[in-house]
């Protein structure tokens, strides 16, 4: 090897990089250049002198970095093969670049600095400590000569860190003798750093005139020009032994940080008042206040609770508060109040009833500061100290602290600010508003932070009122009383749903809004904590006196109005005769407009206070039967007369009020009387529902198509509606009886249920029969339904879908509203109250098909639990609903067929007493999963193949997003599918759901991180019941192992840790045949091929392997077969594996290991992240072991003789 032949490579290589990294180059060009350099790279014996030669300082930086990548890249895959010598040659010649193959500390690259740093950790991680023992003493040496020097070994020392503990990216032994190793020296280590942290802060605070010193000197010391660069490099040095620290903090034992008086803690607390070196030092404080562990060894952080650390952490925050928004201030205050809230959460855990740790003195000055940033006006800020003070409230010794009671109402005043939703980054009309704009990427993204800040100051808001229940309650009381006579400011942004209205943004909303929350969240409290004689009736009723006197006609500030009601409500049942003034209130709510006898389409801002008003008296009614009882008759009289005109109330909100009805008749605890009752009320859905004419709608799908509506084609779509009375009869029919089927009920006590008349038996096992006074009423309306469902399912057929009108030509379609949900798109802010609920005439068509949908089959899964035995034993019920609703699912899409498992099959199932398995459960489950099996494996297929061809063509209107929202659907339904089959075969004990979470790491630390499902996953009765047919067994099994390659990770998951393994079980002791046995194993095969990548899935999808292979292989030797073809497998280890499980004698290995084994003969057909997929790999050789066990007389021969049979030193410095 001449050095003409390196020079004249190199020059080629130079011109290869600068064509590589030319802007100007074109493609072809690009490309043979890199192609060069890769060969280069590969092939070339003489890599290392080349490497060396672009290295030189004399080349420009990009070369150098190409020139280091050669060295990193020789050291990487050629070390294993590489001669003593010529690594004898490289270590020194890299260690020669560090001393003095850089530029300067300020002038060189990072970029630079990085790899030659990278280079030194791969030699180390190949050879140290066993080969070169004097590594660290090196590294030391180098470090003297200056910042520079210092500078690279800390990037040496954070890197092999960050490998070798935080990203574990070698094999188990030496990262093993790697770490133990440093542990042992740690106390140099750290000692080193700590050294070059103080020396260079200290050189750094001289030359620039410290702050301190310069209060002291009448005029302040200037720095020198020509000291300014000696002390950046000083400094420079600081950040790089903060940013080294912070890689070693996190692990290392803690007397290391706690030493020599929290010498560590001390520097960093100093440190926080350092502009270039604050953010550094928080981070360490951060991870080192932040560490788990015995609680002994963490009492000597309580520290920072003294009065020195107190006054740095206090006086940093103040200052970087004081400067206004700079981006890197705003950045240290999070840090720092992080800080805090861990300093919160170990006070937490070491102060306790048996610990010896008192009560720090300096608690009311950590708590004021902790509430100064509960009080910031960046929203991210307050939200994050919530989680501590929900500790702090919780906490057995604090909660009784006189200093954190008397924070409780500072607490609470705070978060009445808190809870205005104001600092939206659009806007300018709060100080939040600028740092939103740091935090948020647009409004609703905020908006969705704003809304889980909001429901985390609820819950501590709740704790704190349980330690000072009457605190609380008085503040909202203040605060309602101011908001019901302030004036209404509406803001400059008007709503359209009125003139003078107010919008989501105007500010007397956002109060209203706030103070309605906290009021809520209060009140709840205090009656759950106060006893009964201790509740302030009187207060709480005069609250109550002036929201029911309060009137307004702005829709959104009404509806804070009711939730104001509801939560004062729990007052009248100590002063029941405030109840009618609160009903009527609620009633005039119900039919309220902005406008009254308007045309236009209601926005939802106003829908919303109706169906407000509908659900409160519901729930009024739900938990206050017994009060509400002796008003019956006036609410009764008020429903009647709302109900007497058929255009007041839309279908809803006349449901909601039978509903109410309902829940209070059941009160009257006499099923004559209830069913009489129920009679009457259902008596005009009944004229309505079998009178001819809807007969005959409702069994043909044209004259239903006409009888909606749905043929026309409409001139005005907003305005003109000439069927939508029609359709609004249809739903009052299903609302009707589904609110009925819903809320009707006997008696929860069986005395009660017996004296009644509901009790009419009991069922083999004891359990007792009762019957329903809707009953009758349903079942009479229970074929026309049927014949709905029929005839909706019908209209999808092509031929039926043709009759649409062109105005209707996509009414079975998915509203948008639906779309964006499933596509996770977040809904614009504002229109969500402003427009009108259904913009056209075509979208309120798709809604009216899409709720009648659902709530058909509603009915259907509330029958079951309603009726009991008197819905199962309908004469024929499977026959009938296979002719309805299963009746043309080919043509039903997804978007229709979740919600019907989902809320009709699931509910039905579940609660069918086993006597019906056989005869109704079983014969319509059969069909369902054959057919669900068959539809799911054509849609995974049409997926799999589309992303194989991946084609260009994007002619349709935007097809990306309609097969993004097609996949999204299969997957949705995929889930529900398998959550169905799940539900009906396993029984709940073993089914909590597991989420198996494995680390990345090596094969034994990813193991040991699995979650095997429990012994108890057994089948139930139904399972049982459903597994006895061969057909249905069949689909069920061939379902749950074909899913495990389809590609949707959660329901992979869930099916193999619930449902394979309980299947195959169930069928193990029958004659399986060979090559279904290899069928299911290859599925589970093939899905770790899919879903490999994933660690919960790995983790699961290997056990099951192994429990499958460990269960069959002794019976079917085709196992051995289909594992054979496995890529890469090793024959000899899997003949080990194979004999070891074949011959019981030597089964002598524990679970793990033998699973160990298992997986590692496997590892050719786990999938790999796309990342990994095509990396090349990199072996680490072990080294000697460090650890021999040795006489123990020879111990100190070993230790003195290195050159004899001691550690084999490869390099010599």
């Amino acid at each position: 090897m001449s050095a003409e032949q390196v020079s004249g490579l190199c020059e080629q290589l130079v011109k290869a990089v600068t064509v590589i990294m030319d802007p100007a180059s074109t493609q072809r060009y690009r490309l043979e250049a890199l192609k060069f350099c890769e060969e280069f790279k590969e092939k070339c014996p003489i890599c290392v002198p080349c490497g060396l030669k672009l290295a030189e300082k004399t080349q420009t930086a990009i070369v150098r970095h190409f020139g280091l990548q050669i060295l990193e890249h020789v050291v990487k895959f050629r070390w294993n093969n590489m001669p003593r010598l010529e690594k004898v040659y490289l270590k020194n010649n890299v260690m020669g670049l560090i001393s003095n193959g850089t530029q300067s500390i300020l002038e060189e690259e990072s970029h630079i600095k990085d790899v030659l740093s990278r280079i030194v950790v791969e030699m180390i991680k190949r050879e140290w400590p066993q080969h070169w023992p004097d590594m660290l003493k090196e590294l030391d040496t180098l470090s003297k000569q200056g910042e520079t020097q210092t500078e690279l070994v800390m990037f040496i020392l954070l890197r092999l860190a960050e490998d070798v503990v935080t990203f574990q990216t070698l094999p188990t032994q030496r990262r093993r003798d790697i770490q133990q190793t440093l542990t042992q020296n740690m106390e140099k280590i750290f000692s080193f750093l700590l050294t070059a942290l103080q020396q260079n802060v200290n050189k750094y605070r001289r030359m620039v005139g410290a702050p301190q010193e310069q209060e002291a000197l009448t005029t302040p010391q200037k720095t020198d020009l020509a000291q300014e660069p000696k002390a950046q490099a000083n400094c420079r040095v600081g950040i790089a032994a903060l940013n080294t620290l912070a890689g070693y903090i996190d692990w290392v034992a803690l007397s290391h940080i706690t030493a020599d008086n929290c010498k560590l803690l001390e520097m960093l607390c100093l440190l926080l008042n350092e502009p270039e070196l604050q953010i550094g030092a928080a981070e360490c404080l951060l991870i080192a206040v932040s560490r788990k562990g015995k609680l002994e060894d963490r009492k000597p952080l309580m520290v920072l609770f003294g009065d020195v650390a107190m006054h740095y952490i206090l006086s940093a925050a103040q200052t970087a508060d004081g400067e206004g928004l700079v981006e890197k201030h705003y950045v240290f205050l999070k840090r720092l109040c992080q800080v805090l809230c861990a300093l919160g959460s170990q006070l937490c855990a070491l102060l306790g009833s048996d610990s010896d740790v008192e009560t720090p003195a300096n608690v009311g000055k950590y708590l004021d500061s902790f509430l100064a940033f509960t009080t910031h006006p960046s929203q991210f800020l307050r939200s994050s100290t919530q989680i501590t003070w929900g500790a702090l409230f919780r906490h057995e010794v604090l909660s009784r602290d006189p200093l954190l009671l008397a924070m409780i109402p500072k607490y609470l005043r705070a978060s009445m600010t808190n809870l205005v939703k104001v600092g939206f980054p659009s806007k300018a009309d709060s100080p939040s508003c600028e740092y939103s704009r740091f935090d948020f990427d647009s409004d609703e993204d905020f908006n969705a932070f704003f809304n889980s800040f909001r429901a985390q100051q609820g819950e501590v808001m709740r704790m704190a009122c349980r330690l000072d229940p009457r605190t609380g309650f008085q503040m909202a009381g203040e605060w309602l009383k101011y908001q019901l006579t302030a004036p209404v400011d509406t803001g400059p942004m008007n709503s359209k749903t009125g003139e003078g209205l107010c919008s989501i943004f105007s500010p007397s909303f956002v109060q209203w809004d706030a103070m309605t929350f906290f009021s809520e969240s209060v009140i709840s409290q205090m009656f759950r904590t106060l006893d009964k004689d201790e509740i302030p009736v009187n207060d709480g009723i005069d609250l109550l006196q002036l929201v029911l006197n309060f009137e307004t006609k702005d829709p959104l500030i009404l509806s804070c109005v009711l939730t104001n009601v509801s939560a004062l409500f729990p007052f009248v049942t100590y002063r029941p005769e405030y109840l009618p003034q609160v009903l009527s209130k609620l009633f005039a709510s119900v039919t309220f407009e902005v406008v009254e006898e308007s045309k236009a389409p209601r926005t939802r801002a106003v829908k919303n206070v109706r169906r407000h008003a509908c659900s409160s008296i519901i729930k009024m009614c739900r938990d206050y039967p017994q009060l509400v009882l002796p008003n019956f008759e006036m609410l009764y009289n008020h429903v009647k007369q709302l109900l007497s005109n058929e255009l007041l109330l839309t279908q809803m909100e006349k449901c909601a009020l039978m509903e109410a009805l309902v829940l209070i008749s059941n009160q009257f605890k006499d099923y004559e009387r209830q069913k009489a009752f129920l009679e009457e009320l259902m008596a005009p859905v009944a004229g309505l529902w079998l009178s001819a004419e809807m007969q005959r709608v409702l069994s043909d799908p044209e004259a239903f198509i006409s009888y909606v509506g749905a043929d026309n084609k409409i001139a005005d779509p907003v305005l003109e509606d000439p069927s939508g009375l029609n359709r609004s009869r249809i739903s009052f029919c299903v609302y009707t009886i589904l609110g009925v089927v819903k809320r009707a009920r006997w008696p929860a006590a069986m005395e009660e249920a017996k004296a009644g008349g509901f009790l009419v038996g009991f069922m083999p096992s004891g359990t007792p029969i009762f019957r329903n006074p809707c009953t009758e009423q349903v079942l009479k309306l229970f074929d026309n339904l049927l014949a709905l469902i029929r005839t909706h399912n019908n209209l999808y057929m092509p031929e039926m879908v043709a009759k649409l009108g062109e105005t209707f030509a996509k009414a079975l379609d998915m509203l948008e509203v639906e779309k964006n949900a499933i596509l996770g798109l977040p809904q614009p802010l504002l229109e969500l109250y402003d427009s009108p609920v259904y913009k056209t005439v075509l979208e309120r068509m798709q809604g009216f098909f899409c709720t009648l949908y659902d709530n058909c089959f509603h009915i259907l899964g509330n029958a079951g639990p309603s009726m009991q035995q008197d819905f199962y034993t309908v004469e024929g019920l499977a026959a009938q609903l296979l002719s309805s609703a299963f009746i043309n699912l080919n043509n039903i899409p997804d978007y229709r067929l979740r919600p019907m498992l989902r809320v009709f099959v699931k509910p039905l199932v579940l609660s069918c007493p086993p006597e019906y398995y056989e005869t109704l459960v079983c014969p319509m489950l059969g069909p369902l999963f054959t057919y669900l099996h068959m539809r799911l494996s054509q849609k995974w297929q049409v997926i799999n193949q589309r992303s194989m061809l991946c084609e260009d063509d994007a002619a349709d209107d935007n097809p990306e997003s309609q097969e993004m929202l097609e996949e999204q659907l299969v997957r949705l339904l995929t889930r529900e599918v398998m959550d169905l089959i799940t539900v009906c075969c396993v029984s709940k004990k073993g089914a909590e759901h597991n989420s198996t979470v494995a680390v990345d790491g090596d094969d034994d630390e990813a193991m040991a991180t699995e979650v095997a499902p429990p012994a108890s996953a057994e089948l139930t009765e139904l399972g049982k019941c459903l597994t006895q047919q061969e057909d249905v067994c069949t689909a069920l099994l061939v379902t749950a192992y074909t899913s495990l390659s389809w590609k949707d990770t959660l329901s992979c998951q869930r099916t193999t840790t619930q449902l394979c393994w309980p299947l195959l079980k169930q069928v193990l002791s029958g004659n399986l045949l060979p090559d279904a046995v290899s069928w299911f194993f290859t599925g589970v095969l093939k899905g770790l091929q899919t879903h490999g990548q994933h660690d919960g899935c790995m983790a699961a999808l290997v056990h099951l392997a192994f429990q499958i292979y460990e269960a069959l292989r002794p019976r079917y030797a085709e196992l051995k077969a289909v594992m054979e073809q496995i890529p890469d497998i090793q024959k000899d280890s899997l003949e080990q594996f194979d004999s070891k499980l074949l011959n019981p004698a030597l089964q002598k290995v524990a679970d793990k290991r033998r699973k160990d084994h298992f997986k590692r003969l496997i590892t050719g057909c786990i999938g790999k992240p796309l990342g990994e997929q095509f990396r090349k790999d990199v072996h680490i050789r072990n080294l000697p072991s460090l650890f021999k066990k040795v006489k123990p007389s020879l111990e100190t021969d070993v230790l003195e003789n290195e050159d004899g049979e001691g550690l084999n030193t490869l390099f010599e410095p």
